[in-house]
């Protein structure tokens, strides 16, 4: 699995291309501007950087997703509880049944997901 990783500021402004894409490039220099409080040079520069880590392309000045919000955020929850729970989701779920009661309705989500893998089998 490749490591896609943000740090804060690479995931705020990410959000911010996220929620308004496509955007044009001089539009989302603008919206870190006004959200950010960042220079031109700077979004230009983290762009760049997150271009070339896979996140998003800037294209004619058109900038993209190559990895939806969501996509990125699976492939975090997967490298935690790779690194935190040796891959293991039954222990990760115990962990976290610990300190925190299921209710009825999120037992029932966990147990649909289940009853779904088992059918995709």
């Amino acid at each position: 699995m490749i490591d896609y990783k943000l740090g804060e500021v690479e995931s705020k402004f990410a959000d911010l291309i996220w929620e308004n894409e496509p955007i044009n490039s001089g539009e989302l220099v603008k919206l870190a501007a006004d959200c950010l409080v960042w220079k031109k040079s700077t979004t230009y520069t983290v762009l760049r950087k997150l271009c070339d880590k896979g996140f998003f392309k800037n294209e004619n000045s058109l900038v993209t997703s190559l990895i939806s919000k969501d996509e990125y955020r699976a492939m975090q929850s997967e490298r935690f509880v790779e690194e935190t729970f040796s891959g293991s989701l039954p222990k990760f779920l115990a962990a976290f049944s610990k300190r925190k009661e299921l209710s009825e309705a999120e037992v029932r989500q966990i147990q649909g997901l289940i009853d779904k893998y088992k059918e995709g089998k």
